[in-house]
């Protein structure tokens, strides 16, 4: 007998061992004679697959998770690799911010919904922009026609945005903009009325989307081509990492992959993959990852699917945890630990019985808060038909905090952690995305696979599928394409957005025109594409040329001079 086998350690282990595998086989005896019985028993005639077409056994057990690691897959909360939640007091310590997305009209009139908000408990901002300030347009452009208001805010210039924020103390409040092509525009502008406020850009917190990855791919807001687009990225990483420390540069963005009609898996794969690609270009630019890591943070959407979207944004963390201390060399636990915003689903949201909606994004936003979301934007009731009235958005925020202060659902930190079915799917979805990336490799990388259109391909045939499974009827949606009602629905009232946002626009971008130094704007904008020209960071003179009011689509414009913009090819 060799030492090893005489050590009572060894043997003690080796015991336990075999102890565990003969309860595994007892186990798989039993769910064998159980399946059995199961197959024998009654059945609904329904197809049993999550949202994404995934296949779902009718029980889980052990066997389905029989080499779990703790230590390795779970961990505990706020402990590497950070799968039961980035912060060690989860909810104990601080509740998730409640920052409904919002905006309309003017700057003026969107004011006053945010002050509406924040007086009703909200505990940060989210800007909604209209699509003329999306693409980078003035509201006073002809491009700009028919859509100033409508969709969000009107913001044109950095007067626009001192509007915005007045009465709003910048040092006390976070916030975050949804904004992609002209972001960093949007972020100067932000920085500058900050300024006006007496507030330095060092004590400013908050996020901007700055995503322009997810856009080829999905939500086509986009500006210059796929380079330069990228380069103003880094560019704001690099400046941010000095001047703005406390500010998240990007929101590495999932909601829209998934908007678009992506699956749980691929919103996780595409959406972490970008990641990866930022973080590669932060390298390349010379930059050490610990000083601009800890800035990047998530933004990904909450479907229907309850058990799927928590178990997707525990294998999320996992994966970001990993990647960055393994493939990227990340020290700095900060570097590691994925934050992230959270949005219930829009595409959910039915325009028949638009009620049912309350029930929706109640149920979404528990996943997202049992798989540990930092911030959350509940969807309002009426937002499939319009721009959400302040009765239909003050129970979107209700519903966040009776799920705060009525449920007890924030006193524990992960409390589906263990379940075998949360833990197989999310090992599920962890093997998913990691071969996912190695397809993704195999084709070239991210943007070789946004040039060819192959996310675009991807995505569109899950949203084909997806289409054909509800026109089949073999996946319902509740007063959609089953209980639907025959007599005619109770309308509910509608926020309209008329005319007058563009005309109270074009009037004060007239007299912003009048008013400002025409030269001194002049010299801030060639400086603007001097620095482009000799590729040297631009946010410095881009910041120069919003304080000057120079407006949105005279940066865009100057900057658009020298990198030419993106025209999407042609992929179907």
């Amino acid at each position: 007998m060799s030492g090893s086998e005489s050590d009572p350690a060894v043997r003690h282990l080796a015991e336990q061992l075999e102890a565990k595998q003969r309860e595994l086989d007892a186990l798989r005896r039993d769910l064998a004679a159980w399946q059995q019985r199961f197959d024998q028993g009654e059945s609904r005639d329904v197809e049993f697959t999550g949202v994404s077409g995934r296949r779902v056994e009718p029980v889980y057990t052990p066997l389905d998770v029989p080499d779990l690691d703790y230590a390795a897959e779970l961990g505990l909360p706020g402990d590497y690799p950070y799968t039961r939640g980035v912060h060690p007091t989860g909810y104990r310590g601080r509740l998730w911010t409640m920052r409904q997305f919002s905006g309309f009209g003017t700057a003026l009139e969107t004011n006053a919904r945010y002050k509406f908000l924040l007086s009703r408990g909200q505990t940060g901002l989210s800007v909604a922009f209209d699509f003329p300030t999306l693409m980078g347009y003035d509201s006073d452009h002809p491009r700009a026609l028919g859509e100033v208001g409508k969709c969000g805010v009107a913001i044109s210039s950095l007067a626009d945005m001192e509007t915005l924020f007045d009465g709003i103390p910048l040092d006390r409040v976070s916030t975050s903009m949804t904004i992609n092509g002209p972001a960093a525009m949007l972020f100067c502008f932000y920085v500058a009325a900050a300024e006006r406020q007496g507030v330095p850009s060092a004590q400013l917190r908050g996020t901007v989307q700055n995503d322009i990855l997810k856009e080829y791919m999905a939500q086509h807001a986009w500006i210059y081509g796929v380079e330069p687009a990228l380069k103003i990225i880094v560019d704001l990483f690099e400046w941010s990492a000095t001047h703005a420390p406390q500010w998240n540069t990007i929101s590495i963005s999932g909601y829209h992959i998934r908007e678009a009609g992506a699956t749980a898996a691929q919103e996780l794969a595409f959406t972490l993959a970008n990641g990866f690609t930022y973080v590669e270009r932060g390298v390349a630019r010379g930059l050490d990852v610990d000083a601009f890591a800890p800035r990047l943070s998530f933004f990904w959407d909450i479907h229907n699917d309850f058990f799927e979207e928590i178990a997707k944004y525990r294998a999320a963390r996992r994966i970001w945890a990993r990647h960055m201390r393994e493939r990227f060399g990340a020290k700095s636990p900060r570097s590691l630990v994925m934050r992230f915003h959270s949005q219930t689903a829009g595409v959910t949201l039915t325009a028949q019985q638009p009620t049912n909606n309350v029930v929706r994004v109640a149920y979404q936003a528990l996943a997202a808060v049992l798989g540990g979301t930092q911030s959350l934007h509940t969807n309002s009731m009426d937002e499939t038909l319009a721009l959400p009235t302040e009765q239909a958005v003050q129970l979107a925020l209700r519903t966040q905090q009776v799920l705060a202060y009525e449920t007890g659902v924030p006193n524990v930190s992960d409390p589906l952690g263990g379940s075998w079915y949360v833990e197989a799917l999310t090992r599920q979805l962890e093997d998913e995305a990691e071969a996912t990336f190695a397809e993704i490799e195999r084709i070239g990388g991210v943007v070789r696979g946004i040039e060819t259109g192959w996310f675009q391909r991807q995505i569109a045939q899950s949203a084909s599928r997806h289409q054909r499974e509800l026109e089949d009827r073999r996946r319902i949606v509740v007063g959609m394409n089953e209980f639907v009602v025959d007599e005619p629905e109770v309308g509910i009232p509608l926020l309209k957005i008329g005319e007058e946002a563009a005309a109270a626009q074009a009037e004060r971008l007239e007299r912003l025109r009048s008013a400002r130094d025409a030269n001194l704007v002049r010299r801030r904008l060639d400086a603007l594409a001097e620095a482009a020209h000799r590729e040297a960071n631009v946010v410095p003179a881009m910041l120069d040329a919003a304080r000057a009011y120079a407006t949105l689509f005279e940066i865009r414009e100057t900057l658009e001079n020298v990198y030419g913009s993106y025209r999407e090819p042609i992929f179907f």
